[in-house]
């Protein structure tokens, strides 16, 4: 219970502060400090899209957030079940999402596991920071 801190060395220093979704209620808390938001989507988990893109709509209406860089992570891609890209943003109607939106969006598949799509994470962090 709680939230993970973990600094990276980029051009300088990042810190990454994880907040789980069951910890939905006090995000706003962390927003005024906020300088880009990376938002993980379990992309082999059905049953949670639906919760995902909640909050994902959620973060993306907050003030404080309003011109925030966001990349949303389609992470578990390398299990057998996970949803392809072009299904999970159609679920998600990210096609509406990105034109309603005021922050610049961008997303990648990734596997936490295997570390697929981490060096196109830590490239965009770079150019969002």
């Amino acid at each position: 219970v709680g939230t993970n801190l973990t600094d990276l060395l980029l051009r300088r220093k990042v810190t990454i502060r994880e907040l789980g979704g069951c910890m939905g209620p006090i995000w706003p808390s962390y927003y005024g400090d906020c300088g880009a938001v990376l938002f993980m989507i379990d992309a082999a988990s059905p049953t949670q899209v639906a919760a995902s893109c909640a909050q994902l709509l959620s973060v993306l209406s907050a003030e404080p957030l309003a011109s925030v860089s966001v990349l949303i992570l389609f992470n578990k891609i390398d299990l057998p079940c996970y949803m392809s890209l072009v299904e999970l943003k159609s679920l998600l109607r990210m096609q509406d999402i990105v034109s309603c939106a005021t922050q610049p969006i961008a997303m990648v598949e990734t596997s936490a596991r295997d570390g697929t799509g981490l060096a196109d994470v830590l490239q965009w962090l770079q150019a969002a920071l």
